[in-house]
Protein backbone atom coordinates (compact mmCIF):
# COMPACT_ATOMS: atom_id res chain seq x y z
CA UNK A 1 0.00 0.00 0.00
CA UNK A 2 1.52 3.34 -1.25
CA UNK A 3 1.49 6.24 0.81
CA UNK A 4 -1.55 8.09 -0.75
CA UNK A 5 -3.58 5.02 -0.26
CA UNK A 6 -2.71 5.20 3.39
CA UNK A 7 -3.75 8.51 3.50
CA UNK A 8 -6.88 7.79 2.03
CA UNK A 9 -7.53 4.79 4.37
CA UNK A 10 -7.27 7.14 7.73
CA UNK A 11 -9.37 9.84 5.88
CA UNK A 12 -12.01 7.26 5.61
CA UNK A 13 -11.56 6.00 9.11
CA UNK A 14 -11.85 9.25 9.95
CA UNK A 15 -14.84 10.50 8.67
CA UNK A 16 -16.44 7.27 9.94
CA UNK A 17 -15.60 7.80 13.06
CA UNK A 18 -16.83 11.30 12.90
CA UNK A 19 -20.13 9.59 11.00
CA UNK A 20 -20.73 7.27 14.13
CA UNK A 21 -20.13 10.08 16.81
CA UNK A 22 -22.56 12.22 15.20
CA UNK A 23 -24.90 9.40 14.27
CA UNK A 24 -24.72 8.10 18.25
CA UNK A 25 -25.01 11.67 19.64
CA UNK A 26 -27.65 12.38 17.00
CA UNK A 27 -29.38 9.01 18.57
CA UNK A 28 -29.18 9.80 22.10
CA UNK A 29 -30.41 13.24 22.11
CA UNK A 30 -33.59 11.61 19.78
CA UNK A 31 -33.65 8.97 22.58
CA UNK A 32 -33.46 11.46 25.42
CA UNK A 33 -36.41 13.65 24.00
CA UNK A 34 -38.50 11.09 23.25
CA UNK A 35 -38.90 10.91 27.21
CA UNK A 36 -40.88 13.31 29.00
CA UNK A 37 -39.98 16.47 30.53
CA UNK A 38 -41.78 17.01 33.99
CA UNK A 39 -42.35 19.87 36.02
CA UNK A 40 -43.77 19.35 39.32
CA UNK A 41 -45.26 22.98 40.57
CA UNK A 42 -46.61 22.87 44.38
CA UNK A 43 -48.15 25.45 46.18
CA UNK A 44 -47.72 25.97 49.85
CA UNK A 45 -50.51 25.84 52.45
CA UNK A 46 -53.20 25.75 49.37
CA UNK A 47 -56.59 23.93 50.15
CA UNK A 48 -57.88 21.21 47.10
CA UNK A 49 -61.15 23.33 46.50
CA UNK A 50 -58.98 26.65 46.40
CA UNK A 51 -58.41 26.82 42.33
CA UNK A 52 -61.45 27.96 40.06
CA UNK A 53 -61.60 24.30 38.47
CA UNK A 54 -62.33 22.64 41.64
CA UNK A 55 -65.71 24.93 41.82
CA UNK A 56 -64.57 27.49 44.22
CA UNK A 57 -66.45 30.53 41.97
CA UNK A 58 -64.41 33.66 44.21
CA UNK A 59 -60.48 32.47 43.56
CA UNK A 60 -59.13 33.77 40.40
CA UNK A 61 -56.65 30.86 38.78
CA UNK A 62 -57.20 30.87 35.01
CA UNK A 63 -54.07 29.30 33.89
CA UNK A 64 -54.80 26.49 36.11
CA UNK A 65 -58.24 26.38 35.07
CA UNK A 66 -57.17 26.29 31.80
CA UNK A 67 -54.36 23.09 32.04
CA UNK A 68 -57.28 21.23 33.82
CA UNK A 69 -59.56 21.49 30.62
CA UNK A 70 -56.83 20.20 28.92
CA UNK A 71 -55.68 17.41 31.24
CA UNK A 72 -56.92 15.68 33.99
CA UNK A 73 -58.43 17.12 37.29
CA UNK A 74 -57.68 14.54 40.38
CA UNK A 75 -60.63 14.40 42.61
CA UNK A 76 -59.34 12.47 45.26
CA UNK A 77 -55.74 13.07 45.39
CA UNK A 78 -54.13 13.05 49.13
CA UNK A 79 -50.97 13.60 51.52
CA UNK A 80 -49.78 12.06 53.52
CA UNK A 81 -49.10 14.86 56.20
CA UNK A 82 -50.96 18.41 56.16
CA UNK A 83 -47.69 19.79 57.61
CA UNK A 84 -45.02 21.25 55.00
CA UNK A 85 -41.42 18.87 55.23
CA UNK A 86 -42.68 15.91 56.20
CA UNK A 87 -45.46 16.43 53.34
CA UNK A 88 -42.53 17.75 50.73
CA UNK A 89 -39.93 14.71 51.80
CA UNK A 90 -42.95 12.07 51.35
CA UNK A 91 -43.57 13.55 47.60
CA UNK A 92 -40.33 13.22 46.50
CA UNK A 93 -38.77 10.27 48.35
CA UNK A 94 -42.68 8.54 48.06
CA UNK A 95 -42.14 6.79 51.86
CA UNK A 96 -44.54 7.86 54.50
CA UNK A 97 -43.48 10.70 56.72
CA UNK A 98 -42.51 8.17 60.13
CA UNK A 99 -40.23 6.28 57.12
CA UNK A 100 -38.28 9.00 55.70
CA UNK A 101 -36.86 10.04 59.61
CA UNK A 102 -38.50 12.87 59.46
CA UNK A 103 -42.12 12.79 60.65
CA UNK A 104 -42.12 16.26 62.60
CA UNK A 105 -41.95 19.79 60.85
CA UNK A 106 -38.77 21.28 60.47
CA UNK A 107 -36.53 17.73 60.88
CA UNK A 108 -34.84 16.48 58.00
CA UNK A 109 -34.56 12.75 56.73
CA UNK A 110 -30.81 11.16 57.30
CA UNK A 111 -28.23 11.59 54.30
CA UNK A 112 -29.12 7.82 53.13
CA UNK A 113 -31.97 8.92 51.37
CA UNK A 114 -32.59 8.68 47.80
CA UNK A 115 -35.22 11.05 46.34
CA UNK A 116 -36.30 10.35 43.08
CA UNK A 117 -34.43 13.50 41.53
CA UNK A 118 -31.56 12.07 41.87
CA UNK A 119 -32.34 8.54 40.52
CA UNK A 120 -33.91 10.56 37.61
CA UNK A 121 -30.33 12.82 37.57
CA UNK A 122 -28.75 9.25 37.45
CA UNK A 123 -30.45 8.59 34.53
CA UNK A 124 -29.64 11.37 32.08
CA UNK A 125 -32.36 13.92 33.43
CA UNK A 126 -31.43 17.71 33.71
CA UNK A 127 -32.86 18.52 37.06
CA UNK A 128 -33.29 21.47 38.56
CA UNK A 129 -35.25 23.14 41.58
CA UNK A 130 -36.24 26.83 42.37
CA UNK A 131 -38.16 28.03 44.60
CA UNK A 132 -38.74 26.73 48.51
CA UNK A 133 -36.91 23.80 50.05
CA UNK A 134 -37.89 22.92 53.28
CA UNK A 135 -36.54 18.73 52.90
CA UNK A 136 -33.19 18.42 53.81
CA UNK A 137 -29.39 18.30 52.96
CA UNK A 138 -29.74 14.50 51.50
CA UNK A 139 -32.41 16.17 48.84
CA UNK A 140 -30.02 18.52 47.41
CA UNK A 141 -28.08 15.93 45.79
CA UNK A 142 -30.90 15.57 43.43
CA UNK A 143 -30.64 18.43 41.75
CA UNK A 144 -28.01 19.73 39.08
CA UNK A 145 -29.08 23.56 39.94
CA UNK A 146 -31.06 24.55 43.08
CA UNK A 147 -32.10 28.20 43.56
CA UNK A 148 -33.62 29.31 47.02
CA UNK A 149 -32.97 32.02 49.52
CA UNK A 150 -33.62 35.82 48.80
CA UNK A 151 -33.40 35.06 44.91
CA UNK A 152 -36.43 33.45 44.94
CA UNK A 153 -38.73 36.40 46.18
CA UNK A 154 -41.82 36.85 48.15
CA UNK A 155 -43.89 34.37 46.69
CA UNK A 156 -41.14 32.17 45.87
CA UNK A 157 -41.62 32.37 41.95
CA UNK A 158 -39.19 34.23 40.86
CA UNK A 159 -36.53 32.11 39.84
CA UNK A 160 -38.92 29.80 37.53
CA UNK A 161 -38.93 31.08 34.59
CA UNK A 162 -35.11 31.76 34.71
CA UNK A 163 -34.35 28.67 35.69
CA UNK A 164 -36.60 27.42 32.82
CA UNK A 165 -34.78 29.31 30.28
CA UNK A 166 -31.04 27.88 31.62
CA UNK A 167 -32.02 24.66 31.05
CA UNK A 168 -29.46 22.19 29.38
CA UNK A 169 -31.26 21.96 25.80
CA UNK A 170 -29.35 18.77 25.33
CA UNK A 171 -31.34 16.11 28.01
CA UNK A 172 -34.56 15.97 28.97
CA UNK A 173 -35.56 18.31 32.00
CA UNK A 174 -37.33 17.01 35.58
CA UNK A 175 -38.62 20.91 37.34
CA UNK A 176 -39.39 20.84 41.13
CA UNK A 177 -41.07 24.68 41.58
CA UNK A 178 -42.38 25.52 44.70
CA UNK A 179 -43.66 28.72 45.79
CA UNK A 180 -43.82 30.44 49.10
CA UNK A 181 -47.40 31.70 47.97
CA UNK A 182 -49.79 30.89 49.60
CA UNK A 183 -48.22 30.61 53.24
CA UNK A 184 -48.83 33.47 55.75
CA UNK A 185 -48.10 36.16 56.16
CA UNK A 186 -49.67 37.55 53.11
CA UNK A 187 -47.05 40.36 52.04
CA UNK A 188 -48.05 43.14 49.69
CA UNK A 189 -47.64 42.77 46.03
CA UNK A 190 -48.70 43.30 42.35
CA UNK A 191 -51.69 40.88 42.92
CA UNK A 192 -52.97 42.78 46.14
CA UNK A 193 -56.29 43.61 46.19
CA UNK A 194 -57.11 41.14 42.96
CA UNK A 195 -60.07 39.80 45.12
CA UNK A 196 -62.56 42.17 47.19
CA UNK A 197 -63.14 41.37 50.75
CA UNK A 198 -66.68 42.19 50.66
CA UNK A 199 -67.48 39.71 47.67
CA UNK A 200 -66.15 36.82 50.07
CA UNK A 201 -68.05 34.04 51.45
CA UNK A 202 -66.31 32.13 54.31
CA UNK A 203 -67.04 28.69 54.69
CA UNK A 204 -69.85 27.84 57.22
CA UNK A 205 -67.07 26.57 60.11
CA UNK A 206 -65.26 30.24 59.99
CA UNK A 207 -67.04 33.42 61.13
CA UNK A 208 -68.58 35.66 57.89
CA UNK A 209 -67.02 38.54 59.56
CA UNK A 210 -64.62 41.20 58.52
CA UNK A 211 -62.03 39.95 59.71
CA UNK A 212 -62.51 36.72 58.32
CA UNK A 213 -63.57 37.61 55.02
CA UNK A 214 -60.29 40.15 54.61
CA UNK A 215 -58.11 37.28 55.43
CA UNK A 216 -59.28 34.82 52.87
CA UNK A 217 -59.18 37.60 50.09
CA UNK A 218 -55.57 38.28 50.79
CA UNK A 219 -54.99 34.40 50.63
CA UNK A 220 -56.62 34.14 47.33
CA UNK A 221 -54.65 37.06 46.33
CA UNK A 222 -51.57 35.18 46.86
CA UNK A 223 -53.00 32.05 45.23
CA UNK A 224 -53.44 34.26 41.86
CA UNK A 225 -50.03 35.25 42.21
CA UNK A 226 -49.16 31.47 41.85
CA UNK A 227 -51.58 30.71 39.48
CA UNK A 228 -49.76 33.80 36.89
CA UNK A 229 -46.41 32.06 37.50
CA UNK A 230 -47.67 28.80 35.79
CA UNK A 231 -49.31 30.65 33.37
CA UNK A 232 -45.71 32.36 32.18
CA UNK A 233 -44.09 28.56 32.56
CA UNK A 234 -46.61 27.52 30.01
CA UNK A 235 -46.14 30.39 27.54
CA UNK A 236 -41.90 29.84 27.47
CA UNK A 237 -42.58 26.22 27.30
CA UNK A 238 -44.78 26.71 23.94
CA UNK A 239 -41.65 28.89 23.00
CA UNK A 240 -39.40 26.31 23.52
CA UNK A 241 -41.45 24.35 21.44
CA UNK A 242 -41.57 21.00 24.58
CA UNK A 243 -45.14 22.11 25.65
CA UNK A 244 -46.12 19.08 23.96
CA UNK A 245 -43.99 16.49 25.24
CA UNK A 246 -43.86 18.17 28.74
CA UNK A 247 -46.14 16.54 31.98
CA UNK A 248 -47.04 19.61 34.29
CA UNK A 249 -48.41 18.52 37.84
CA UNK A 250 -50.07 20.96 39.69
CA UNK A 251 -50.10 20.31 43.58
CA UNK A 252 -49.86 21.84 47.07
CA UNK A 253 -47.90 20.55 50.43
CA UNK A 254 -51.36 20.61 52.62
CA UNK A 255 -54.41 22.83 53.14
CA UNK A 256 -54.86 26.52 53.88
CA UNK A 257 -53.41 28.22 57.16
CA UNK A 258 -56.95 29.13 58.93
CA UNK A 259 -58.42 27.02 61.91
CA UNK A 260 -60.07 23.95 60.96
CA UNK A 261 -57.54 23.12 57.89
CA UNK A 262 -53.90 22.74 57.92
CA UNK A 263 -52.53 20.01 60.31
CA UNK A 264 -55.94 18.01 59.82
CA UNK A 265 -56.08 14.75 58.47
CA UNK A 266 -59.25 14.96 57.40
CA UNK A 267 -60.16 16.38 53.71
CA UNK A 268 -59.42 20.21 54.41
CA UNK A 269 -56.28 19.54 55.69
CA UNK A 270 -54.65 15.95 53.78
CA UNK A 271 -56.96 16.09 50.64
CA UNK A 272 -55.02 18.34 47.80
CA UNK A 273 -55.55 19.52 44.08
CA UNK A 274 -54.03 17.63 41.63
CA UNK A 275 -53.99 18.69 37.77
CA UNK A 276 -52.20 16.71 35.37
CA UNK A 277 -51.06 18.21 31.91
CA UNK A 278 -49.43 16.15 28.93
CA UNK A 279 -50.46 16.85 25.64
CA UNK A 280 -48.77 13.94 24.19
CA UNK A 281 -49.27 11.66 26.71
CA UNK A 282 -53.28 12.08 27.97
CA UNK A 283 -54.32 14.42 25.11
CA UNK A 284 -56.12 17.91 25.72
CA UNK A 285 -59.85 16.47 26.29
CA UNK A 286 -60.17 17.27 29.77
CA UNK A 287 -61.03 14.40 32.22
CA UNK A 288 -61.58 14.07 35.75
CA UNK A 289 -60.52 11.21 38.12
CA UNK A 290 -62.16 10.33 40.91
CA UNK A 291 -59.82 7.13 41.62
CA UNK A 292 -57.98 6.99 45.36
CA UNK A 293 -54.07 8.37 45.27
CA UNK A 294 -51.79 9.52 47.56
CA UNK A 295 -48.80 11.37 47.28
CA UNK A 296 -46.56 8.52 47.41
CA UNK A 297 -47.55 7.87 44.49
CA UNK A 298 -45.52 10.57 42.39
CA UNK A 299 -42.27 9.12 42.77
CA UNK A 300 -42.85 6.20 41.14
CA UNK A 301 -44.98 7.67 38.66
CA UNK A 302 -42.44 9.83 37.68
CA UNK A 303 -39.81 7.11 37.72
CA UNK A 304 -41.65 4.86 35.39
CA UNK A 305 -42.69 7.53 32.87
CA UNK A 306 -38.63 8.41 33.09
CA UNK A 307 -37.90 4.39 32.06
CA UNK A 308 -35.89 4.66 35.35
CA UNK A 309 -36.19 1.75 37.83
CA UNK A 310 -38.54 2.22 40.65
CA UNK A 311 -36.10 0.93 44.04
CA UNK A 312 -37.42 -0.79 46.55
CA UNK A 313 -37.68 2.18 49.23
CA UNK A 314 -40.26 4.02 47.00
CA UNK A 315 -43.43 2.76 49.47
CA UNK A 316 -46.11 4.56 46.50
CA UNK A 317 -47.36 2.88 43.29
CA UNK A 318 -47.07 4.17 40.10
CA UNK A 319 -50.51 5.47 38.17
CA UNK A 320 -49.43 5.70 35.50
CA UNK A 321 -52.03 4.06 33.37
CA UNK A 322 -54.35 6.92 35.31
CA UNK A 323 -53.22 9.17 32.71
CA UNK A 324 -54.51 6.71 30.04
CA UNK A 325 -57.47 6.16 31.22
CA UNK A 326 -58.60 7.90 34.24
CA UNK A 327 -61.56 6.04 35.20
CA UNK A 328 -59.84 2.95 35.73
CA UNK A 329 -60.19 2.05 39.94
CA UNK A 330 -56.53 2.53 41.59
CA UNK A 331 -55.82 2.32 45.42
CA UNK A 332 -58.56 1.29 47.74
CA UNK A 333 -57.21 2.75 50.71
CA UNK A 334 -54.73 6.13 51.58
CA UNK A 335 -53.27 6.53 54.22
CA UNK A 336 -51.59 9.68 56.54
CA UNK A 337 -50.33 11.35 59.75
CA UNK A 338 -50.18 13.87 61.37
CA UNK A 339 -47.33 14.78 64.28
CA UNK A 340 -45.86 18.14 66.07
CA UNK A 341 -46.19 21.10 64.24
CA UNK A 342 -45.94 23.82 66.42
CA UNK A 343 -47.79 21.64 69.10
CA UNK A 344 -48.11 18.21 70.66
CA UNK A 345 -50.05 15.72 68.10
CA UNK A 346 -50.16 11.79 67.36
CA UNK A 347 -53.05 11.55 64.78
CA UNK A 348 -53.00 8.76 62.09
CA UNK A 349 -55.86 8.43 59.36
CA UNK A 350 -56.66 5.61 57.02
CA UNK A 351 -59.72 6.49 53.97
CA UNK A 352 -61.37 4.77 51.13
CA UNK A 353 -63.73 6.09 49.10
CA UNK A 354 -66.90 5.84 51.36
CA UNK A 355 -65.76 6.65 54.80
CA UNK A 356 -62.42 8.28 56.95
CA UNK A 357 -61.07 7.10 60.35
CA UNK A 358 -59.08 8.43 62.51
CA UNK A 359 -57.13 7.68 65.33
CA UNK A 360 -56.43 10.34 67.57
CA UNK A 361 -53.41 9.48 70.67
CA UNK A 362 -53.35 12.78 71.68
CA UNK A 363 -57.57 13.25 72.53
CA UNK A 364 -56.72 16.42 75.85
CA UNK A 365 -55.13 18.58 73.10
CA UNK A 366 -57.03 21.42 71.21
CA UNK A 367 -56.21 21.24 67.41
CA UNK A 368 -56.78 24.93 66.66
CA UNK A 369 -54.34 24.78 63.83
CA UNK A 370 -50.48 25.96 63.85
CA UNK A 371 -49.48 28.80 65.46
CA UNK A 372 -49.63 30.65 62.21
CA UNK A 373 -53.60 29.69 62.18
CA UNK A 374 -53.99 30.59 65.80
CA UNK A 375 -52.65 34.18 64.93
CA UNK A 376 -54.79 34.84 61.58
CA UNK A 377 -57.45 37.10 61.95
CA UNK A 378 -59.77 34.40 61.02
CA UNK A 379 -59.14 32.59 64.09
CA UNK A 380 -59.25 36.34 66.24
CA UNK A 381 -63.35 36.18 64.87
CA UNK A 382 -63.57 32.64 65.86
CA UNK A 383 -62.40 33.98 69.64
CA UNK A 384 -64.18 36.88 69.92
CA UNK A 385 -67.34 35.13 69.32
CA UNK A 386 -66.21 31.68 71.16
CA UNK A 387 -66.01 34.62 73.94
CA UNK A 388 -69.44 35.61 73.85
CA UNK A 389 -70.87 32.14 73.44
CA UNK A 390 -72.17 32.80 69.98
CA UNK A 391 -69.99 30.22 67.83
CA UNK A 392 -71.98 27.48 66.02
CA UNK A 393 -70.73 23.85 67.01
CA UNK A 394 -69.06 23.45 63.80
CA UNK A 395 -67.29 26.61 64.41
CA UNK A 396 -66.88 26.09 68.02
CA UNK A 397 -64.74 22.54 67.19
CA UNK A 398 -61.43 24.41 67.47
CA UNK A 399 -62.19 25.10 71.09
CA UNK A 400 -63.36 21.70 72.27
CA UNK A 401 -61.05 19.39 74.26
CA UNK A 402 -61.36 16.33 74.96
CA UNK A 403 -61.30 15.47 71.20
CA UNK A 404 -62.53 12.03 70.40
CA UNK A 405 -60.37 9.33 70.38
CA UNK A 406 -61.79 7.63 67.16
CA UNK A 407 -63.59 9.68 64.15
CA UNK A 408 -65.66 8.34 61.52
CA UNK A 409 -67.16 10.21 58.88
CA UNK A 410 -69.28 8.92 55.77
CA UNK A 411 -67.63 11.28 53.03
CA UNK A 412 -70.45 11.73 50.50
CA UNK A 413 -73.32 12.89 53.42
CA UNK A 414 -70.45 14.88 55.12
CA UNK A 415 -67.77 16.33 52.65
CA UNK A 416 -66.67 18.40 55.75
CA UNK A 417 -66.22 15.33 57.90
CA UNK A 418 -68.13 17.14 60.87
CA UNK A 419 -70.39 14.49 61.83
CA UNK A 420 -68.45 11.87 64.08
CA UNK A 421 -69.77 8.17 63.34
CA UNK A 422 -67.70 6.11 65.29
CA UNK A 423 -70.02 6.05 68.67
CA UNK A 424 -73.37 4.99 66.35
CA UNK A 425 -74.02 1.25 66.25
CA UNK A 426 -74.40 1.28 62.86
CA UNK A 427 -71.17 1.94 61.87
CA UNK A 428 -69.61 -0.51 64.49
CA UNK A 429 -68.78 -2.97 61.59
CA UNK A 430 -66.82 -0.78 59.59
CA UNK A 431 -65.25 1.51 62.20
CA UNK A 432 -63.66 -1.92 63.44
CA UNK A 433 -62.80 -2.72 60.07
CA UNK A 434 -60.76 0.56 59.13
CA UNK A 435 -59.49 0.61 62.20
CA UNK A 436 -57.84 -2.74 61.52
CA UNK A 437 -56.55 -1.84 58.09
CA UNK A 438 -55.16 1.29 60.03
CA UNK A 439 -53.34 -0.47 63.33
CA UNK A 440 -51.88 -3.31 60.30
CA UNK A 441 -50.42 -0.51 58.28
CA UNK A 442 -49.18 1.24 61.21
CA UNK A 443 -47.44 -2.39 62.32
CA UNK A 444 -46.33 -3.16 59.06
CA UNK A 445 -44.58 0.45 57.83
CA UNK A 446 -43.09 0.65 61.85
CA UNK A 447 -44.74 2.85 63.01
CA UNK A 448 -45.54 3.79 66.86
CA UNK A 449 -46.46 5.89 69.83
CA UNK A 450 -43.67 7.12 71.44
CA UNK A 451 -44.74 8.02 75.31
CA UNK A 452 -42.90 11.30 74.96
CA UNK A 453 -43.57 13.38 72.01
CA UNK A 454 -42.11 16.51 71.21
CA UNK A 455 -44.44 19.07 73.53
CA UNK A 456 -46.00 22.11 72.20
CA UNK A 457 -43.10 24.83 71.66
CA UNK A 458 -45.41 27.77 71.80
CA UNK A 459 -48.72 29.16 73.80
CA UNK A 460 -51.91 28.42 71.45
CA UNK A 461 -52.83 31.96 71.38
CA UNK A 462 -51.97 34.52 69.14
CA UNK A 463 -48.08 35.81 68.90
CA UNK A 464 -45.95 33.14 68.89
CA UNK A 465 -45.00 32.69 72.87
CA UNK A 466 -42.56 30.24 73.42
CA UNK A 467 -43.13 27.54 76.03
CA UNK A 468 -40.61 25.97 78.54
CA UNK A 469 -40.39 23.18 75.84
CA UNK A 470 -39.31 25.35 73.19
CA UNK A 471 -36.41 23.85 70.98
CA UNK A 472 -36.36 20.77 72.64
CA UNK A 473 -37.05 17.50 70.69
CA UNK A 474 -39.21 14.31 71.82
CA UNK A 475 -38.89 10.85 70.31
CA UNK A 476 -39.81 10.77 66.63
CA UNK A 477 -42.32 8.07 65.49
CA UNK A 478 -41.06 5.24 63.58
CA UNK A 479 -37.20 5.80 65.20
CA UNK A 480 -38.01 3.07 67.86
CA UNK A 481 -38.55 0.22 64.92
CA UNK A 482 -36.09 2.06 62.40
CA UNK A 483 -38.46 2.60 59.63
CA UNK A 484 -36.28 4.44 57.85
CA UNK A 485 -35.15 0.42 57.04
CA UNK A 486 -38.67 -0.45 56.03
CA UNK A 487 -39.96 -0.77 52.77
CA UNK A 488 -43.64 -2.35 53.42
CA UNK A 489 -46.04 -0.33 51.27
CA UNK A 490 -48.87 -1.49 54.09
CA UNK A 491 -52.43 -2.04 51.88
CA UNK A 492 -53.35 -0.96 48.65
Amino acid sequence: MDVNQKIAKQMNLKRFFIFFLLTTIAGLIATAHKKPNIILIIGDDISWDDFSCYGNREVKTPNIDRLALQGIRFDNFFLTASSCSPSRNSIITGRYPHNTGAAELHTEPPLEMVSFPEILKQNGYYTAHSGKFHMGEYAKRGFDISTQGKEIGDGGEEKWLETLQNRLKEKPFFMWFAALDAHRDWGSNSFSGTHDSTQITPPYYLVNGQKTKTDIAKYYDEIARFDSYIGLIVEELEQQNVLDNTLILIMADNGRAFPHSKTRVNDRGIKTPFVAFWPKGIGKNPKTCTSLVSAIDIAPLILELSGAQIPESVQGVSFAKLLKNPEKPFRNYVFAEHNWHDYEAHERMVRTKDFLYILNSRPQFLNTGPADAVGSPSFADLTELNKKDRLSVKQAEVFITPRPTEELYKNAEDPDQFNNLANTENYAEIKAGLKMVLLDWMNETGDNIPETLTKDWYEKVPGYIKTANHGTRGEMPGIKNNAVKINIKGKF
